[in-house]
């Protein structure tokens, strides 16, 4: 296992998430609220043609988030 940040992660790649960053605490709340927290699984499903936002499941649900916003997520990756 390796970690590191969310967003240097590729696609396909399948990921325990260890830690996200207390700031900002909105973002956190928020990732949080989608089911983002310490100690799930997540897949990394796909990118966008320019390379942001990222698609990642989490769960049974498919999000898609900012790689700004998956800076502040630390994973190790499986």
């Amino acid at each position: 296992m390796s970690r590191t940040a969310l967003s240097d992660a590729a696609s396909g790649d399948h990921c325990i998430v260890v830690e996200i960053a207390s700031e900002p605490a909105e973002l956190k709340s928020r990732l949080y609220a989608l089911g983002i927290i310490p100690g799930s699984a997540l897949q990394i499903l796909r990118f966008a043609p320019l390379g942001d936002p990222m698609q990642v499941k989490v769960g049974g649900s498919f999000v898609s988030i900012r790689k700004s916003e998956a800076d502040i997520i630390s994973v190790d990756i499986q």
